[in-house]
């Protein structure tokens, strides 16, 4: 099979980055923590907010839930590994349990299509954290908004996992979301980026919860973290975007555009179900073998690649 390298835009060249300095590994203080936050959020907002940097946020999205999904499976004590976590979720027939390694990738699948500026996403939010924590909801938001605008978005988020925590400590993936709302919030997104639980051990999360003097700091040196890593992947996924757009005419399939936008929003995609027998999303058909010679054809063009090394039940992604 043969590989072929894809000439990108010289304009992604110039998406915003994250400064040398913001995560140098000096020694920190809150004060600096919120500053270097400061720089990091705003390189984050540009490239997720301005369309012509080109980054797929809704393939962002998918991709930040599976290692939110990830991060929480360890903190729950479960240890799930990505490739466990990720076939449980897309290769289990639809109507069939998937187990709790598929609900929990489907639990932040589900919080990253949460729209945040309709008027009914409070009851989709209460509708994920569930009976024993929905009452509280609100106030704790509401908490971490105030504490947002005094004391920047990290203080805020750490404050909404701090409450969450408190009344149930098993509930790490609440906590993470509910922080990743607080912060999506006070950058006016529409939608969540699942960052904050990315980085985070129980252990943190233990101390935190006993609200203990500067159990703080270590948490938001994670998000800061988390940001950055958040921005090497948007700069990331701009480029492989970019790759995949540019070979776009060479696809000569049946509803390949529609595959193409497919792969620019899936972090992974099962061609006996998202694009055979039908394109998701769409009324085009494709057969199993289309499908598969679709996907083989874009790892030829080396801007995808077969995500489980198998020879059956294949996943396919976005290169690299």
């Amino acid at each position: 099979m043969t590989y072929q390298s894809i000439a990108i835009d010289s304009g992604l060249k110039n998406l915003p980055k994250l400064p040398g300095w913001v995560t140098s590994g000096r020694a920190e203080t809150p004060e600096t923590v919120v500053f270097r936050s400061g720089a990091a959020l705003t390189v984050l907002e540009q490239l997720v907010s301005d369309q012509r940097h080109g980054v797929p946020v809704k393939l962002l999205a998918n991709k930040l839930a599976l290692t939110a999904a990830t991060a929480t499976s360890i903190l729950e004590g479960r240890l799930a590994k990505v490739a466990d976590i990720r076939d449980a979720y897309h290769l289990t027939p639809p109507g069939e349990a998937r187990g709790p390694d598929g609900d929990l990738l489907a639990f932040w699948r589900d919080a990253v299509r949460l729209r945040l500026t309709g008027r009914d996403w409070q009851a989709g939010l209460k509708g994920l954290v569930g009976p024993g924590l929905e009452m509280d909801v609100d106030g704790w938001l509401q908490s971490a908004a105030n504490q947002s605008q005094s004391h920047g978005p990290l203080t805020g988020c750490v404050a909404v996992m701090r409450a969450v925590l408190q009344v149930d400590d098993r509930a790490e993936r609440v906590a993470g979301l509910l922080s990743d709302i607080v912060l999506a919030r006070a950058l006016n997104w529409p939608s969540v980026l699942p960052i904050s639980a990315q980085y985070l051990t129980k252990a943190m999360l233990r101390d935190l919860r006993g609200d203990g003097q500067g159990t703080e700091l270590p948490v938001q040196q994670r998000l800061l973290q988390s940001i950055g890593e958040t921005i090497r992947l948007a700069r990331n996924l701009a480029q492989c975007g970019a790759a995949l757009r540019s070979v776009a005419p060479k696809l000569r399939a049946k509803g390949s555009d529609a595959a193409v936008t497919l792969f620019l929003s899936e972090d992974a995609v099962a061609p006996s179900s998202l694009l055979a027998p039908r394109i998701r999303g769409t009324s085009i058909s494709m057969t199993d073998r289309a499908a598969r010679r679709f996907c083989d054809r874009l790892v030829e063009l080396g801007v995808a690649r077969e995500l489980t090394g198998r020879s059956t039940f294949r996943l396919y992604g976005i290169a690299p």
